[in-house]
């Protein structure tokens, strides 16, 4: 008798074997489970592949089959000379290349202009390259230096003073519109009835404040006369704004207590500007002044959207946090400016800043016409980039704030190192949406006498020795082509910038 105990079922025969699975991976995978894998994608597919065939086959066709790459002038792009049908004008785009890069720029100084793209190119490169080390002084070169200098090189213009000479004529300037006030409102109560004498007391008692003003600003109006009857004024500002300010950071940072290392930074950013006036020659009258009106191309669409993009944001932080103010003052301000703004069209702001903001301002006192359209468009994008910030801030949850405050941190250091970086990663889609945005919206300045990229090329039209049948679609086609690539870059950059914060968040 055995010890084994017999199985109660043993099969005879082979399982049957089975369909091999279905190939997920590959060009054919890729097919399958993307493009073919239910009869709707099947539709869309085709739909779309038809959309492709009969817009992207043609479009090709004419930029790069059917296009004229040689000549003079229109006759070459003519379909009786070419001998075939015409698609792409290219040499009206090599004729006219220039205009569109730098407007009416004068041709000997374009270099100044190059200059200043080169010089962006190389301080904005490391920005955005994560893993390249000091990230702090390329960004105050960025950001501080950068503005100041392509000032002097686009513009040109020197200098006749600096902190002291600006400071004591901005302080005179403000206290002489005051007098002037009381002296009209004295005035005008010599002249009324009821209320006169009310009027002419409260005019003579605001000549007396600005009276008072004077003899205190005195002693900075007598130092700034000195600085300019110097041989050298330039200098001798730039010496004795440097001692004052580098002065008072060492004594707001106690001395020894936060040690030398400020003292030496401010004294590094002052021997940066000295270098800068001496290299552009600052002090003897500068490059020679280009008029914004000759900007015009390319140019003009880097520097409105740049200067757009970059004022835009703190204005739009101090706007979002304003309006979470407790302060009444503070939150009413804020949101009625923010509500304004986002009220009216950038084509109101535009001719608002362009023509009626001059009559706001002192008599005698001119704003130049580009400056006005940057200030238009910074204050309107920064009202949308509030909204977009606010957002972000309350997605934050109410804990992070509470941590911080536990561990002695203050509402300031909270803010700038716990809430609003992470507030900022979460709307990161949304402002480089509002950036995109803001670089094609820079082709509304043309209404107001500044000619973009767009307002070049349509200058650019007029031209009767390039006058074919397909200038037009040629130019169109080209600035698309540069449009796409600026915004394609930046919504690119923006996806990396946000995996790469995001990286506790991937699967």
């Amino acid at each position: 008798m055995s010890d084994t105990t017999p199985s109660g079922f043993v099969r005879q025969d082979l399982v049957a074997e089975r369909p091999a699975p279905v190939k997920t991976t590959g060009f054919v995978g890729f097919l399958r489970t993307r493009l073919f894998n239910s009869p709707t994608n099947i539709l869309i597919t085709i739909v779309s592949a038809l959309l492709l065939w009969f817009i992207l086959v043609p479009s090709l066709r004419f930029l790069l089959v059917d296009a004229v790459w040689t000549g003079k002038d229109r006759t070459a792009c003519l379909a009786e000379n070419a001998g075939h049908v015409v698609g792409a004008c290219w040499p009206f785009i090599q004729a006219k290349f220039s205009q569109f890069i730098y407007g009416f720029y004068p041709e000997p100084e374009r270099w100044r202009v190059d200059l200043t793209f080169i010089l962006a190119a190389v301080l904005l490169l490391p920005l955005l390259i994560p893993r390249l080390p000091a990230k702090g002084l390329n960004a105050g070169l960025f950001f501080g230096a950068l503005p100041v200098i392509a000032f002097f090189l686009l513009h040109g213009g020197g200098l006749d003073g600096l902190g002291v000479s600006w400071t004591a004529g901005l302080l005179s300037g403000f206290n002489d519109s005051i007098g002037d006030g009381g002296r009209k409102l004295a005035a005008a109560g010599e002249t009324t009835a009821v209320i006169g004498p009310l009027l002419w007391l409260l005019g003579k008692l605001i000549v007396l404040v600005s009276t008072l003003i004077g003899w205190v600003l005195l002693p900075l109006t007598w130092l700034r006369d000195q600085i300019q009857a110097f041989g050298r004024p330039v200098w001798a500002d730039l010496a004795l704004t440097a001692i004052i300010a580098c002065a008072l950071v060492f004594w707001l940072g106690a001395g020894k207590r936060d040690g030398l290392r400020p003292l030496v930074n401010c004294l590094a950013i002052f021997a940066g500007i000295g270098i800068v006036i001496a290299v552009l020659g600052l002090d003897r009258g500068g490059l020679p002044v280009v008029d914004t009106r000759l900007w015009g191309g390319l140019l003009v669409t880097l520097v409105v959207s740049v200067t757009g993009i970059v004022a835009s944001m703190p204005v739009g932080i101090a706007l979002a946090l304003g309006r979470r103010s407790s302060i009444p003052l503070i939150r009413i301000f804020s949101i009625s400016f923010i509500e304004f703004w986002r009220g009216v069209p950038l084509i109101t702001v535009l001719f608002f800043a362009t023509y009626m903001l001059p009559l706001f301002v002192p008599t005698g006192f001119t704003i130049d016409g580009l400056v006005r359209a940057l200030i238009g468009i910074a204050l309107f994008t920064g009202a949308y980039q509030a909204e977009n910030i606010r957002g972000g801030l309350q997605a934050i949850p109410r804990g992070q704030g509470e941590a911080a405050s536990a561990l002695g941190l203050s509402w300031s250091k909270t803010t700038a190192l716990v809430v609003m970086p992470q507030a900022l990663r979460h709307v990161i889609p949304n402002l480089v949406n509002s950036f995109i945005s803001l670089f094609k919206d820079t082709s509304l300045v043309s209404i107001v006498a500044l000619f973009d990229l767009l307002g070049s090329l349509r200058a650019s039209f007029s031209d009767p020795n390039w006058s074919t049948p397909t200038t037009l679609f040629t130019g169109f086609a080209f600035t698309g082509i540069i449009y796409f690539v600026f915004c394609f870059g930046m919504s690119r950059y923006s996806m990396f910038v946000e995996n790469r914060l995001n990286a506790h968040r991937r699967n």
